[in-house]
């Protein structure tokens, strides 16, 4: 069977990463084009040496290269600002997009969670590093007890941080926070990113607080290792730091949301979830500790694949 063809707009650390997983890991998707703005980024000279067919004049280079006919998917892998005008340009020449930027324009997708939910949209959002990394489990958590408040922190190394990722720091906790509800079912949601200068570099880390009814914690450990599994599927190097915890929270000693005014419901009582994660990168074009892009690019591929094996069908 023929392969889908896929671009990659943005050579920088998260699109050459992503070139190479295509290149090493599908059986389904090949590389038809890689863009970028500066001919002296190490993205598309190294794509250049691995035959990929490139262009450093951005989306106007990339809709005027001779084989754009045959590609089916492109992902943009630059900045929320500029995926909205890359959008408008692929959407009309009759392309797929997928979105690794918080511009989210399209459906979020958890490939985990929501993953055969949107292969027909024309733009998908893969939320954000910390999103693919957490939101797994606050849903796994809210298919056993209703989630009432999510909370997440996603700590990176900040050299794995380019200059995309720093441009992006509002539009990560917001988008992030959305997804935390919209795909993972919890009634409010809120995120943090922290940019970890410590030398060396640390793995990306990440923790889940859940607010949720009470529920038999068993079923939850469950789920959340079942959950955990899955993502290991694709993302080999995720894995949980230690125990899930839980703590409950009585009519005596409620707790105090001011994040949850606007619902009428400040205070809590219940079952407090605390999960702690740590993403362990492939190492495909940065070290192992920057799972952040590792996860970000995993999700992305797994998602394309089903895409282009619903095209097929």
């Amino acid at each position: 069977m023929a392969k889908t063809k896929v671009a990659i707009i943005g050579s920088g650390n998260i699109g050459t990463d992503l070139m190479i997983k295509v290149m090493r890991l599908s059986d389904t998707l090949e590389m038809g084009a890689f863009v970028g703005i500066d001919p002296d980024s190490d993205g598309l000279k190294r794509a250049e040496r691995m035959g990929v067919p490139i262009t450093a004049e951005g989306i106007d280079g990339l809709l005027a290269m001779p084989g754009f006919s045959d590609i089916d998917i492109v992902f943009d892998a630059t900045s929320a600002g500029a995926h909205r005008h890359h959008s408008e340009r692929v959407l009309a020449a009759g392309k797929r997009m997928i979105d690794l930027t918080p511009a989210a324009i399209g459906p979020y997708v958890v490939p985990p969670v929501n993953g055969d939910a949107h292969l027909d949209a024309p733009n998908v959002n893969m939320v954000t590093c910390g999103g693919q990394a957490t939101i797994p489990i606050v849903a796994a958590v809210n298919r056993v007890a209703k989630g009432h408040f999510g909370e997440i922190v996603a700590s990176i190394a900040s050299k794995s941080a380019g200059p995309g990722t720093r441009a992006n720091i509002d539009e990560f906790t917001e988008t992030t926070s959305a997804a935390i509800m919209q795909v993972g079912g919890a009634t409010r949601g809120k995120a943090i990113i922290v940019l970890n200068p410590a030398e060396p570099p640390l793995i990306m880390r990440d923790t889940v607080f859940c607010l949720c009814e009470e529920a038999d914690q068993d079923a939850i450990r469950q789920s959340v290792a079942d959950m955990v599994a899955e993502v290991q599927s694709y993302v080999p190097g995720y894995r949980l730091k230690q125990a899930v915890q839980f703590e409950h929270y009585g009519s005596n000693r409620p707790l105090r949301i001011p994040e949850m005014a606007e619902t009428g419901q400040t205070e809590f009582t219940g079952l407090k979830v605390s999960v702690f994660l740590e993403v362990e990168g492939a190492a495909h074009y940065l070290p192992a500790y920057a799972g952040n892009l590792d996860i970000m690019t995993s999700a992305a591929l797994r998602t394309a694949e089903r895409m282009a094996e619903r095209m097929a069908a």
